[in-house]
């Protein structure tokens, strides 16, 4: 193994291994650490994502809509399948294997891009040298004239309701429940308890998520907030604002969490308990005496609009930098970094990166929100399609929620836009798109859109901003 590379990444996450294949397709000599070991000592690429978040939890979330489907949805479409029933460890056997294919397909991407990959634990030195040790202990010191930090996050672990397996668990123990809680709770409506909480719920538990906030999904439109809490408790989520947690104690095989609200202090019994409360920057012994590299008051790494640090040559991306901790963020600054690095131009446009939600209706948004167009004080337009009135959605029996467009009112620039319904992670895509290149309205409705598609309902709520919508009432 080589002593020194141009560039070393530490973490081998989707923020860090797009870096290291980028720079391996600049010609770079690249080396790409990680240490992630999954629950049988196994080391793994991919880190969180593809081990422990993204990719496992589609694969289930998956599996359980399917199984929702079959039992409520079927009959209408006139299919008959009898008694439907469901076996999780054929569901964790199948999420299994799309995380193992997924993370050795890292492994040949680093082969064919010339990347050297490296499994135990990176650690920065003061002038761009990196301790790497290895599984066995063994340590070696490497040099670069870049180091990549892309070291990531971990679950925040709340003092009230300390990890204790398997009662308390964090959303990767989530993943890995071997059978259907009878009671579930989950503190924290985010993203992550949203979704973990409707694979269970679909498969029959009673699931109660606490979020102590006062709003529902606070950091997304409001309009589209309160369409999306509709339809959850529709689906059966008992979800509880303003419900800030007291203690979380396990009794027997049960779980006693105190909370307290408006209305005082209450207690919930559950059989498992999910912290989903967020997550935090993982720096553990990541940065040695003198290198240079700080972290800001809340433990990111400090870096500028181009993701450098305050030391020479090193860098920072992803989920340990500033910025919404998402995947497809991280792997944007990496590619940025791996390119600006060999002298090619790069940039990460963090006003045009998407959130989605993966639940049922799909929840997606970009830009802003009305209510933040509204403080800004900006003279604004909004259309909005129901996709109950698009053909598609109905004929796929997933006819609800909505797509709305924010435009400026002076010069018609897209501002924001945020759908709730079938797809709406893939529609998204085409807001994205036309805000990179700061489109207007008007530029998505002279857009031809194939018909019936999904998509016609963005091209409808387009028209619907200028009161021009021809598949719905002009409001």
């Amino acid at each position: 193994m080589a002593d020194s590379f141009d560039v070393i990444v530490i973490g081998g996450g989707p923020a860090g291994y797009p870096a290291a294949i980028r720079a391996g397709q600049n010609k770079l000599s690249v080396a790409c650490i990680d240490e992630w070991r999954n629950h049988d000592g196994s080391y793994a690429f991919g880190g969180t994502c593809l081990n422990a978040g993204c990719i496992p939890s589609k694969a289930l979330l998956e599996s359980s809509e399917l199984y929702h489907r079959a039992r409520e949805e079927f009959a209408v479409h006139g299919i008959k399948v009898g008694d439907v029933g469901f076996d999780v460890a054929q569901m964790q056997k199948r999420k299994a294997g799309i995380v193992k294919a997924s993370t050795q397909g890292i492994t040949a991407l680093f082969k064919a891009s010339g990347v050297t990959a490296l499994q135990g634990h990176g650690k920065l030195l003061p002038g761009r040298r990196v301790q790497f040790t290895a599984a066995d202990g063994s340590k070696r010191e490497l040099t670069a004239k870049h180091v990549i930090l892309a070291s990531g996050s971990v679950p925040v672990e709340l003092k009230v309701a300390p990890f204790k397996a398997p009662h308390v668990i964090d959303s990767w123990g989530a993943l890995e429940l071997e059978a259907v809680p009878k009671r579930l709770g989950v503190i924290g409506a985010g993203v992550i308890g949203l979704e973990l909480g409707s694979v269970w719920r679909r498969l029959g538990s009673e699931v109660t998520v606490l979020e102590a906030l006062p709003d529902f999904l606070a950091m997304a439109d409001q309009q589209l907030a309160k369409e999306a809490a509709r339809h959850f408790k529709k689906q059966g989520l008992d979800i509880r604002l303003g419900a800030k947690v007291s203690a979380a104690k396990v009794s027997g095989d049960a779980v006693e969490v105190t909370y307290e609200d408006g209305k005082g202090t209450h207690k919930l019994t559950v059989d498992r308990l999910v912290v989903a409360a967020g997550r935090r920057p993982f720096t553990g012994d990541l940065l040695a005496d003198g290198t240079g590299v700080a972290l800001d008051e809340r433990g990111f790494i400090k870096v500028d609009e181009h993701c450098r640090t305050g030391a020479e040559g090193v860098w920072a991306v992803g989920d340990c930098v500033r910025g919404p901790m998402l995947a497809h963020k991280g792997k944007e600054e990496g590619v940025m970094v791996a390119d600006l690095i060999a002298g090619r131009y790069g940039e990460v446009n963090y006003r045009t990166i998407p959130a989605v939600i993966y639940t049922t209706p799909e929840i997606a948004w970009v830009g802003l929100t009305e209510e933040q167009v509204k403080a800004s004080g900006r003279t604004y337009k909004v259309g909005v399609f129901p996709f109950l009135a698009s053909g598609r959605a109905r004929a796929m029996e997933q006819a609800q929620g909505f797509a709305k467009v924010i435009a400026a009112q002076d010069d018609d620039e897209i501002l924001g836009v945020h759908i709730i319904g079938p797809m709406a992670g893939e529609l998204i895509a085409e807001a994205v798109l036309a805000m990179e290149y700061s489109a207007s309205s008007e530029d998505l409705q002279r857009t031809i859109h194939a018909h019936p598609t999904l998509s016609e309902a963005v091209h409808e709520a387009a028209l619907a901003a200028d009161k021009r919508a021809i598949d719905s009432i002009n409001r």
